[in-house]
């Protein structure tokens, strides 16, 4: 999106030229899309702007310049038609995400962008020249002498993609300020399923439930949806958007510490319900062909209730009913970052100024072109729902302009 804004500006003489470590641009693009691309979402803008969080103030300039409507209608002109689902993200038509990378690139090549493929930034030479590696070079690093450097780097999930956060390190050391990379949009391990839960239920989806969750802070989260059980905890969509706060939780005891949500497996149904329904007279019936009659309970559902409860609670209606409805679920660690699907921590915004340009931190960056940063290596994190697509697009926009800015030249907004 830098390229873009760049490319289109109409400076006379500009070369913009985009560096990728991979053999083709985009693959973290290409996998978001592999179940359907959700570009973004179609909610206010108040309200969109709230699911970033702490950051929302300093992602309000960004989205206010480049958000959900302004996405749409960079699509189209793309000619990518966009649909609004029944959630209300927003998808191109056909659901794919290679056609508009396909489109995207033409129009970009025809505008003279030029790509380097498997060239990965290592820093930079005395001289200010920025160096990158070739797997298949025996010449050494190539060096790229440049008027203006945008990173857009990614975060720290799915390496094998190209964003392994390798560049932490190359900025910590000329002095910006970098905060921890920790996974977002990810699962969790709990203490230790038994081997019967594990064995018989990894891999099963919970629905229709609804968790809750408020943490040391008084930071809480509620709402339905559907998760998974995995072979060591918990995934999906539900739980990726509790992640932050869940993770902060556990972290909040240096690593070692927990936190526990509310499952409550029947959310359609008030706690008097589930009472009355537990107690009503079951005759010669098992306990779990009763739940299943009457409360359509059953599968994955009653066996989360069998692991972590004890044989006196199952067999107390009240407790039984207590737990139908607000069952804690303890988790110890997150998933691995490399697992996430996004992260968080990244460049600080207070390192950057307003067009998402590097401060020169005690000189060390001072005989080096003009260093701006975009996307994901920003210390940011959304949920899922288009949320991380639109922002990383809008801070490519936005730093497209600042080194415009910087130059003194007012462009042209692409189409």
């Amino acid at each position: 999106m830098a390229a873009e804004v760049l490319a289109n500006a109409g400076v006379p003489g500009l070369q913009v030229q985009l560096y990728d470590a991979m053999p083709s641009v985009g693959r973290k693009f290409l996998l978001a899309g592999k179940g359907g691309l959700n570009l973004t979402h179609s909610e206010g803008f108040v309200a969109f702007l709230s699911r970033y969080g702490e950051r929302s103030v300093q992602l309000q300039p960004l989205l206010a310049g480049f958000g959900a409507a302004q996405l749409c209608a960079w699509a189209e002109g793309l000619g990518i038609e966009t649909f609004v689902g029944s959630s209300g993200r927003v998808f191109p038509k056909d659901m794919k995400a290679a056609p508009l990378l396909r489109a995207w690139l033409h129009r970009l090549r025809a505008s003279g962008v030029q790509f380097f493929m498997r060239h990965r930034w290592t820093g930079w030479a005395d001289d200010g020249a920025l160096l990158f590696s070739r797997p298949s070079s025996h010449e050494g690093d190539v060096r790229v002498q440049a008027d203006a450097v945008v990173l857009a780097l990614g975060g720290g999930s799915w390496a094998r993609l190209g964003s392994n956060g390798a560049w932490v390190p190359l900025l910590k050391e000329r002095g910006v300020a970098v905060a921890k990379l920790l996974p977002s949009n990810c699962g969790f391990d709990v203490a230790a399923w038994s081997e019967y839960f594990s064995s018989r239920f990894a891999g099963q989806p919970f629905k229709s439930v609804a968790i809750s969750f408020t943490d040391s802070q008084g930071r809480s989260f509620s709402r339905k949806g559907e998760f998974v059980a995995t072979a060591t905890g918990v995934e999906g969509s539900l739980i990726y958007a509790a992640s932050n706060l869940l993770r902060d939780e556990i972290a909040a005891s240096n690593g070692n510490g927990s936190a526990t949500f509310m499952l409550d497996l029947l959310p359609d149904k008030t706690l008097s319900q589930v009472l009355a329904e537990v107690r009503y007279p079951r005759g010669s019936r098992s306990l779990s062909s009763h739940l299943k009659s009457r409360l359509k309970l059953d599968g994955i559902k009653a066996a989360m209730l069998h692991e972590l409860l004890g044989k006196d609670a199952i067999n107390d209606p009240v407790r039984l009913a207590q737990a139908i409805k607000a069952l804690p679920v303890t988790l110890v660690a997150a998933r691995p970052l490399d697992e996430a699907i996004s992260s968080a921590g990244g460049v600080a915004f207070e390192a950057m100024n307003g067009q998402l340009q590097i401060k020169t931190p005690a000189g060390l960056l001072s005989h080096l072109p003009p260093l701006f940063c975009a996307g994901e290596m920003l210390d940011w994190e959304a949920p899922t729902g288009g949320y991380l697509l639109t922002a990383c697009f809008a801070s490519g926009y936005l730093a497209g302009h600042g080194v415009l800015g910087y130059w003194g030249r007012t462009p042209i907004t692409p189409g």
